[in-house]
């Protein structure tokens, strides 16, 4: 698989993270765990049927236990921080907020072997950036936030870029092993939600259409997309690219009548779209070696 064609399908995830704020909201009052134990069933359920009829279960076996754990405690925690936020603060800033993790994504990969963090990477970072945080100027005008929910989200902002960058360091293990995280970390979500939360089913068919959705596109295949760009794509790139989900996100929301339309986006459209050929410019310029397929 070549880089380009790795970057491509990472990119997919985002477009699919795009709906799951307007989802997760849809979802109430599901509970954050019982909701996470939900959605990330189905997206195991999922896995197990594509690994079936590709690879086979038995790749499963050949994973280290470590990265198993690894995974299962990225997936966990971050959602685990994002559905507590959007219930206690269901707003256009909190998910802004929440994705700050593209800009952690591009300067944390410099750390990386191999890797070259170059100034246009981290110009076109900080031009997107702008172009979010006038999103998040524009949503917060109009709409009230929680403090609790604006720093869950900027806790998870951190845990899925930290999570992302060192999924890197595991580029020869299978996307497959996705799978797995996704059943640990609805046995690990259902542990908690028996012991801590009171159940609350959806009070519309909406809500389970919201759920499903969230299972089979941001909460299912999204995680094996997104493993392949990590592991085999532009990692640089993708980050800064990533910044269309908080403008996608914010559409939606708005489409959805969640949040109000605000003439900043415009600017934020032309600021994200700029940041992201600045670090595409930056990752061309660069002789680079694609990793194995």
């Amino acid at each position: 698989m070549t880089r380009s064609k790795a970057t491509a399908i990472g990119f997919s995830a985002v477009m699919m993270w795009a709906l799951l704020a307007v989802l997760t909201i849809g979802s109430a009052p599901v509970p954050p765990f019982l909701l996470s134990t939900l959605c990330f069933a189905i997206g195991g359920i999922i896995g197990l049927a594509w690994t079936a009829r590709g690879a086979g279960l038995r790749v499963l076996r050949t994973v280290p236990w470590r990265v198993y754990a690894f995974g299962t405690l990225g997936l966990f925690g971050y959602h685990f921080l994002y559905f507590t936020a959007f219930r206690i603060g269901p707003s256009a800033a909190t998910g802004l907020i929440a994705y700050l993790w593209p800009l952690f994504i591009v300067l944390l990969s410099g750390l990386l072997p191999g890797e070259t963090l170059r100034r246009g990477h981290i110009i076109g970072a900080v031009v997107a950036l702008c172009g979010a945080g006038l999103i998040v100027v524009s949503a917060g005008a109009g709409n009230s936030t929680n403090p609790l929910a604006l720093v869950l989200a900027f806790l998870c902002a951190l845990t899925w870029s930290s999570y992302s960058v060192l999924s890197r360091r595991f580029g020869a293990v299978p996307t497959e092993s996705v799978t797995v995280f996704c059943l640990a970390t609805a046995a690990l979500s259902l542990a908690a939600h028996l012991a801590f939360e009171q159940t609350s089913w959806p009070a519309s068919p909406v809500g389970w259409l919201s759920i499903a959705a969230l299972g089979i596109g941001p909460v299912g295949a999204a995680f094996f997309t997104w493993d392949i760009g990590m592991k085999k794509g532009d990692i640089q790139l993708l980050g800064v690219a990533s910044y269309a989900a908080p403008l996608l996100s914010t559409l939606v929301l708005v489409a959805a009548g969640v949040a109000q339309p605000t003439v900043t986006l415009a600017v934020a459209t032309v600021l994200i779209t700029a940041g992201a050929a600045l670090a595409a410019k930056a990752s061309a310029a660069r002789p680079v070696i694609a990793p194995d397929a």
